[in-house]
């Protein structure tokens, strides 16, 4: 069976369900909605984001409707690691049933 890349980002549990919630559920995305949606701490979901922005893989925007909320958009870097990752466990799969 094939390993995890070793040029991919090392993510938490945390990071991926977030990067998950973030790529498969309709936006607009905010830290209190992720925080809800996923039953952890806004300052947790705010860790797991900083971690997932420095990597590229979600970024931050400023509501232009309500100043004070962030908006978490998806980016293609974090699309194409999600579509890669995929590939990866459907490759694995494939490996396991081979056997």
């Amino acid at each position: 069976m094939t390993g995890v890349r070793r040029d991919a980002p090392d993510l938490s549990a945390r990071q991926m369900a977030l990067l998950l919630t973030v790529y498969l559920t309709p936006p607009p995305h905010t830290v209190r909605g992720l925080a809800e949606e996923l039953r952890v701490s806004k300052p947790a979901i705010t860790r797991a984001l900083d971690r997932l922005s420095e990597l590229g893989l979600v970024k931050r925007k400023v509501d232009e409707n309500d100043r004070r909320s962030v908006l978490i958009q998806r980016t293609v870097k974090g699309s194409v690691f999600l579509r890669e990752y995929g590939e990866l466990i459907v490759k694995a799969s494939g490996d396991m049933e081979a056997a």
